[in-house]
């Protein structure tokens, strides 16, 4: 079981986890952030150091969020690890907690 990037990291990409990832599994693209379900070893570093709120075990997603299982996995085979933390995008607090994100994900 590996850990889940959700819908509320869209917008905000805060990369507090990947400063405490043990194997670098996330990966980065444009405006968000995914875990390599292959890479992750399950440490559980990364959930409380998420400052959105967005980063789930699989087998506790909240409802809804069930199909960023799939996402995580397919945009970590196409997007760029990354390793060091960076600011967040410049807009992250106005967009922390917003709901119905999705549509906003740049690939």
């Amino acid at each position: 079981m590996a850990f889940v990037v959700t819908e509320n990291c869209i917008k905000c990409k805060f990369t507090d986890c990947v400063d405490v990832c043990p194997v670098d599994c996330f990966h980065e693209g444009p405006n968000f952030l995914v875990i390599d379900p292959d890479e992750c070893i399950d440490c559980t570093l990364c959930e409380p150091e998420c400052p959105a709120n967005a980063i789930f075990a699989e087998d506790e997603l909240p409802a809804g969020q069930e199909m960023f299982i799939k996402l995580n996995a397919e945009l970590a085979k196409q997007w760029p690890v990354i390793t060091e933390v960076q600011s967040p995008l410049p807009d992250a607090d106005d967009w922390n907690g917003k709901p119905d994100k999705l549509k906003l994900l740049e690939k």
